[in-house]
């Protein structure tokens, strides 16, 4: 048996980049940052605060609601899990990590445009698009 799962709590670096497909299936892309705070040690030695960024891809449902409520600087629950894949551009082989959400969860205080914003959103359908559903047109990355 194995696991691939990630749960990660931060807040996003940028607007959610919302593509459709075919059949109008959604796609969202964006960043969320998590960070570690820094510390000082006995000694007196400061170790600094540490943030890794995450790129989340959510699909459908999830994208949708990407596109609607979250924005710059939303902090999030992400659910999902990690997906690494590569590509070639120029001759140069290009990689990427992405996490797949699940599940988001809305965090913090609702804004303006949160007003009616559902507090959890889950999938239960397949993270990622059938074969059929990405063209040949498409720009990977996303």
């Amino acid at each position: 048996m194995s696991i691939n799962k990630a749960i990660l709590v931060g807040h996003v670096g940028k607007d959610p980049e919302v593509r459709y497909l075919e059949k109008n299936v959604a796609v969202a892309n964006f960043t969320l940052a998590t960070t570690e705070r820094g510390f000082t040690m006995q000694n007196g030695t400061v170790v600094p605060d540490r943030t890794e960024w995450h790129n989340i891809v959510a699909w459908r449902g999830l994208a949708e609601m990407a596109e609607k409520y979250i924005r710059k600087g939303t902090q999030l629950y992400v659910e999902g899990k990690i997906q690494t894949r590569s590509w070639e551009k120029e001759g140069i082989r290009r990689y990427t990590t992405e996490i797949y959400a699940d599940t988001i969860q809305l965090l913090g205080r609702k804004s303006d445009n949160q007003e009616n914003a559902p507090s959890n959103v889950s999938s239960n359908v397949v993270a990622e698009p059938e074969a059929s559903e990405v063209s040949a047109e498409d720009d990977l990355p996303f």
